[in-house]
């Protein structure tokens, strides 16, 4: 039986003195913990919509902490800004020291990004910046099928105009198959549509050095991907699932499931997957040091 977690609301400083909002899903002093999940949401939303992913997490005995990114949510800085061209990594980096400073000794920390926060999660681990023991790449952006036009205007205007704020260009009705998904998404007042030029730069940019890094990836990775996503060619994904380990890697693509895979009408297999790979990799009655 699954039980609803009530969830907490803070405030986290990053390095540069900015506010991040930060939520928490802990588990019950009685129930033993498998692991804690840190979740990066993805480009114009918030930690909050990850609610039904986290209870799911929760009655797994995972604890889960969920933040918005600079620009988004509750957190602060200009919708969709990006100050620098790490901004984002770095804040990852703060909020995971932060994470694992509380954690049990020997403690399993493993990243869950979606979309823009899955480039966010790789582009960290494959900097090796500290360790985690575990990725879930949900519909990452590996890919965005840019002509020659659109990549030379990527490659200049961020110089001259980085926090130029325009339309990011997602149609939320190819979120979900669900309309009920994406009638709240539009509702939701914390959910924008802002992009600044240096955003851009960073998601075109990503794509490209984390397939170069594919052949040599170490860090435990489920990559989860939509066969029928308009918002994000799939083709990036299958090519980093191709040139990845297989041993390291655990690549799976849902023909026809649009971007929002865990707010998809048939979202069960997709939270199967991750049960699997989760139990498989973090088995209950892990020994942790005190």
């Amino acid at each position: 039986m699954r039980m609803n977690v009530e969830s907490t609301l803070s405030t986290f400083t990053a390095g540069d003195g900015e506010n991040l909002a930060v939520q928490d899903w802990p588990l019950g002093e009685d129930r033993p913990m498998r692991g804690v999940v840190v979740l990066v949401h993805g480009l114009g939303e918030h930690a909050a919509r990850y609610d039904h992913v986290a209870q799911r997490l929760n009655a797994w005995g995972f604890a889960v902490r969920g933040y918005d990114q600079y620009g988004h949510g509750e957190s602060g800085g200009s919708r969709g800004r990006l100050p620098s061209a790490t901004r984002l990594i770095d804040d990852l980096d703060d909020v995971l020291e932060s994470t694992r400073a509380r954690m049990p000794r020997g403690m399993p920390l493993v990243v869950l990004g979606h979309s823009l926060g899955a480039l966010v999660a790789a582009r960290f681990a494959a900097m090796g910046r500290r360790p985690i023991e575990g990725l879930v790449l949900s519909s990452p952006g590996l890919d965005h099928g840019l002509n020659a036009v659109q990549r030379l205007a990527l490659a200049t205007v961020p110089a001259i105009a980085p926090h130029l704020r325009l339309h990011n260009g997602l149609d939320p009705a190819f979120l979900s198959h669900d309309p009920a998904v994406v009638q709240a998404y539009r509702a939701d007042r914390y959910c924008h549509n802002r992009m600044s030029a240096r955003m851009a730069r960073f998601i075109t940019d990503s794509g490209p050095i984390l397939l170069a890094r594919a052949a040599t990836w170490a860090v435990p990775t489920l990559l989860l991907y939509a066969g029928g996503d308009k918002l994000v060619p799939p083709d990036g994904s299958r090519a980093f699932a191709s040139a990845a380990p297989p041993r390291i890697v655990t690549a799976h693509c849902f023909e026809g499931l649009y971007h929002d895979l865990f707010n998809e009408l048939d979202s069960e297999p997709v939270f199967a997957l991750l049960r699997q790979w989760l139990d498989r990799r973090f088995p209950m009655g892990r020994d942790t040091a005190a």
